[in-house]
């Protein structure tokens, strides 16, 4: 991914909380910004985000322990100097999949996480700030509630459900993104004019194990009742319900639910939501839709617009490398949205006397 940063342009600085494995910084910079500093407390998290961004300061903490006007002062800022706060509070109480399983959801304790994304904004007074999330939050009280406090505090802004498959990433994702700014009219990043196919993403990649990426090379341990059952999913975009009754599988048919399970990606389509469960053929539609297997770690990666170079350390497990990509934000997506703050920023400053 290449810095869309004019040399001439001024250095613009972010803040990425949330920053998990590193999704958000990798588009931040993408879009030119200088990351000045990163949050995050999981450790193997930490541990990915220091492989690819070594030069970020990161804070290997709780947010909620964090003093926000410190971490300013030690990336060399002021309040209101900042120009672009960002971060994507914890989201799993709000998700579709809990809600649809009826599970407690907008009481889980990590919906407060955002009263503290906006403790951060009214400390540091960035120029700018970028919040994504599930688009279920936009209907939160909590998240109401700051984007009031926030227009109080001098900040327009602008809330879109998007999907990130129109911003050059080669998957299905509805995600809202929230835009503020101090210094102009926020407005999300324009569409891309073609989709990004599975085929285009995954061009020229080897078969798992052939090559030196350890990531790619994880290999798979199923039962022959399952790879028997895989074989039979008819290729490019076949799916369980494609088998004749005596293949499926008891607990498929007395379901009609989760029709993805089982399911291949299809070559000339974009790939579906690249979940937690990308490894696992009964999480969704995960299988590879040539080879009689699912998709790799690596392969989902790259699904979720991460480049073939970014690093992983495999001693982390496939459960834990899984997490980290499934709850990763797409870099794409971030970089064009990144990128209509940064017009922003570099507009309004050119036209202060």
């Amino acid at each position: 991914m290449t810095s869309a940063k004019n040399p001439a342009e001024p250095k613009l600085h972010a803040i990425d909380l949330f920053s998990g494995c590193g999704g958000l910084s990798l588009g931040l910079k993408g879009a030119g910004f200088t990351v000045a500093a990163a949050v995050e407390i999981d450790r193997k998290a930490q541990e990915t985000y220091r492989l690819n961004h070594p030069k970020v300061r990161l804070y290997a903490a709780d947010i909620r322990k964090l003093d926000p006007a410190q971490i300013l002062v030690e990336a060399g800022l002021a309040a209101g100097e900042l120009d672009l706060l960002a971060g994507c509070p914890p989201c799993q109480g709000f998700s579709r999949l809990r809600t649809k399983n009826k599970m407690t959801s907008v009481s889980d304790h990590r919906n407060d996480l955002v009263e503290d994304f906006l403790r951060f904004i009214e400390v540091m007074q960035p120029k700018t700030v970028m919040l994504e999330n599930v688009p279920a939050l936009a209907k939160d009280a909590r998240f109401l509630s700051m984007q009031g406090k926030l227009h109080k505090l001098g900040y327009a802004t602008v809330v879109h459900v998007l999907d990130a498959a129109d911003y050059s990433v080669p998957q299905r994702r509805k995600r809202l993104i929230m835009l503020a700014s101090k210094v102009h009219s926020p407005a999300v990043a324009d569409k891309a004019k073609k989709r990004i196919t599975v085929r285009q993403a995954l061009k020229g990649m080897v078969e798992p194990g052939q090559g030196r990426d350890k990531l790619h090379g994880l290999g798979e341990n199923r039962s022959q009742k399952v790879r028997d059952l895989i074989a039979l999913i008819p290729k490019d975009g076949g799916s369980r319900s494609d088998l004749p009754p005596q293949y499926q599988l008891e607990c498929h048919k007395r379901s009609d639910g989760f029709g993805d399970i089982y399911g291949r990606l299809a070559w000339d389509a974009v790939a579906p939501t690249i979940t937690s469960g990308c490894h696992n053929p009964s999480k969704g539609r995960f299988l590879h839709p040539g080879q009689d297997r699912t998709i790799s770690l690596r392969e989902a990666a790259v699904l979720q617009g991460f480049p073939r170079s970014y690093k992983f350390n495999v001693a982390h497990g496939k459960e834990s490398i899984a997490l980290m990509i499934g709850n990763a934000l797409p870099p794409p997506f971030i970089t064009a949205h990144a990128s209509a703050l940064r017009d922003g920023l570099l507009n309004s400053a050119a036209s202060t006397p």
